[in-house]
C-alpha cells in the first residue's frame, strides 16, 4: 500500500511539474482558444451585451451630455474639411465647383474591373459611364436647389447601377458602391447624368450620384425645416420599418435606419385614418415624397408601436452604447451600405447617431477628424507603446487601422475587446500556423491576438484612436 501512495504522490507531482513548464498564452493574447464558437478568445457568454455592461464600473453614467454633443457637432461641422455645410452655401453655385465634386468622385478607374460574372469591363462600357457624367453640359452658374431623401438610396461612384468588383467571383465589394442615404436626409442637387435618370448631390457627409427617384426636390426652407420639427422620434433599433400600405406605395414597409430622426404628427385625430388603416398601434409621422412632377411634399405615415424607437436621442453612457451596438450583431457586412446593411464607418456612425453624435463618413475622415479626441500613432511607434495605451481604452473608443475602424466593449485580461462590422480576421493557431474566419458581419473579437498577416499584429497596424467623450 505505501508503494502504491508513493506512486500516485510521485505521478500528482510530476503532471503539476509537467503544468508549470508548459507555455503560458502569447503575451496580450486571451488565454480562452475559441473551442465554444470556433472564433479566438472568444465565448458564448461574451455575445451577450450585459456581460460587458456589468463590468462596467460606472454604466449608466452620462459621458456627454446634450448640451456636450451640441457643441462637438459644431466643431465637427466647423473643423472636418470632409463634411459639407450645404444649408450655407450661397443661393447659386459655382460651375467649377460644381465640376471639382464631380471629378473628385467620379475618375475613371485606372484598374481591370469584372462584373458579376467575372467578365472583365471593356473600355466601350467605361467611356459610357464617364460619358453620363456629361460634365460639359455644367453651367458656369446654377440656381441652388434642394431635396429630401425619400427612401434609403445608394449613392454611386457614377451614375449607374452597373456593379463591378476588383477580381472575378469576388461580387461583394461594388467598386461602384459609395455608401447611401436615409429618408428625410437634406441634400444639394448639383447636376444631372446625361441619361437624366441620376443627380449629382452632395448631403453634410458625402457626395455622389443617385437615382432621381429617390429624392424630392423642395426650398431650402422647406427642406431644412423638416429636419428641425418637433415633436420627434429617433428609431433606435438597428432598423425599423413603416407599414405597409398600398394606399401611399413611398411611404409603405420603408426602412428606417439606427439614428434616424421622424416627425410625430402628434395632434392627428384619433378617429382618422391613415392610408386606410386606424392608427391607435402606431405612431403617426410625416415622411417626405415626390409629388407627379418630383417635387417634395410631406405625407402621414405609420410606425407600429413594437418598433425600437425613442421620444428623444439616448443618453450617451457605457451601457448604452453596448447595447446599441449589439443591436447589429450578427448582421451581415454590406460594403458602403449595400444590402440594405452597412460597413464598419456606417456601423460605428449609426450606433452614435443614436445619441445625436455626428461622425464623418468613411474610416480615413473618422480617424483624423480633429473635432474628436484622438490619439495618433506613427510606424515609428513600438508595439510595447501600443499596448500600454491600449490598456487605458474605455467604452465607445474607436480604434482606427487602414480602411476599418472597431469600438471598444471592455476590457479583459488586460486589453480590450471590439465589436465591428468585418470582413474577416485572421490570428495565430497553436502550432503558429495563422487561422482565418470570414466573420462577414458585425462581431465580437478580441484585439490582442488578431494579425494582419503572418509577420505583422493588428494592433502595429493601428493609425488613430478616437474618444467620444470629454
Amino acid at each position: 500500500m505505501k508503494v502504491q501512495k508513493r506512486s500516485a504522490l510521485l505521478a500528482i507531482l510530476l503532471t503539476a511539474l509537467a503544468a508549470a513548464a508548459m507555455p503560458g498564452p502569447a503575451r496580450d493574447t486571451p488565454a480562452d482558444t475559441g473551442t465554444e464558437t470556433g472564433i479566438v478568445g472568444i465565448r458564448m457568454a461574451q455575445l451577450d451585451p450585459d456581460y460587458w455592461v456589468e463590468r462596467q464600473k460606472q454604466a449608466s453614467k452620462v459621458v456627454l451630455d446634450r448640451d456636450a454633443i451640441a457643441t462637438q457637432n459644431v466643431r465637427l461641422q466647423e473643423n472636418d474639411p470632409s463634411l459639407h455645410d450645404i444649408e450655407g452655401l450661397p443661393q447659386t453655385l459655382d460651375g467649377a465647383q460644381v465640376k471639382a465634386w464631380v471629378e473628385a468622385l467620379s475618375q475613371r478607374p485606372d484598374k481591370t474591373l469584372y462584373d458579376e460574372t467575372g467578365k472583365e469591363g471593356s473600355t466601350r462600357q467605361i467611356d459610357k459611364l464617364v460619358a453620363n457624367l456629361d460634365l460639359k453640359d455644367i453651367p458656369d452658374t446654377q440656381v441652388t436647389r434642394y431635396g429630401l431623401i425619400t427612401r434609403r438610396a445608394d449613392l454611386r461612384t457614377f451614375p449607374s447601377r452597373v456593379r463591378v468588383f476588383s477580381e472575378p467571383g469576388n461580387t461583394d465589394i461594388d467598386r461602384f458602391q459609395e455608401s447611401a442615404l436615409f429618408p428625410g436626409t437634406p441634400v444639394v442637387i448639383a447636376h444631372r447624368s446625361r441619361d437624366q435618370h441620376w443627380w449629382f448631390v452632395v448631403s453634410n457627409t458625402y457626395a455622389a450620384w443617385v437615382e432621381k427617384e429617390s429624392v424630392a426636390e423642395g426650398s431650402k426652407q422647406q427642406v431644412f425645416g423638416y429636419a428641425g420639427k418637433t415633436p420627434y422620434l429617433v428609431v433606435t433599433g438597428a432598423t425599423a420599418h413603416t407599414v405597409f400600405t398600398p394606399e401611399q406605395p413611398q411611404v409603405s414597409n420603408l426602412q428606417l435606419e439606427m439614428g434616424v430622426r421622424v416627425p410625430v404628427l402628434a395632434d392627428w385625430p384619433a378617429d382618422r385614418l391613415v392610408n386606410g388603416q386606424h392608427p391607435y398601434a402606431s405612431h403617426v409621422i410625416e415622411l417626405p415624397a415626390r409629388d407627379k412632377d418630383g417635387g417634395l411634399v410631406l405625407v402621414p405615415a405609420l410606425l407600429p408601436r413594437v418598433e425600437d424607437v425613442s421620444g428623444d436621442y439616448l443618453p450617451l453612457t457605457r451601457a448604452n452604447v453596448i447595447r446599441q451596438a449589439f443591436k447589429f450583431l450578427g448582421e451581415r457586412y454590406g460594403w458602403g451600405h449595400s444590402y440594405g446593411t452597412r460597413d464598419c464607418s456606417g456601423f460605428v456612425s449609426e450606433v452614435y447617431r443614436s445619441f445625436g453624435v455626428q461622425l464623418p463618413r468613411n474610416t480615413r475622415d473618422q480617424a483624423v477628424s480633429p473635432a474628436l479626441n484622438r490619439i495618433a500613432f506613427s510606424p515609428e511607434d513600438s508595439h510595447d507603446k501600443r499596448v500600454a495605451v491600449l490598456k487605458t481604452l474605455q467604452v465607445g473608443d474607436l480604434i482606427y487601422i487602414p480602411g476599418h475602424v472597431m469600438m471598444v466593449i471592455g476590457q479583459e485580461q488586460g486589453m480590450p475587446y471590439v465589436i465591428h462590422d468585418t470582413v474577416g480576421i485572421s490570428w495565430r493557431k497553436p502550432d503558429a500556423t495563422l487561422e482565418r474566419a470570414h466573420l462577414n458581419g458585425v462581431s465580437v473579437t478580441p484585439l490582442a491576438p488578431l494579425q494582419f498577416n503572418d509577420t505583422q499584429p493588428t494592433i502595429d497596424r493601428i493609425t488613430s484612436i478616437q474618444r467620444i467623450r470629454p
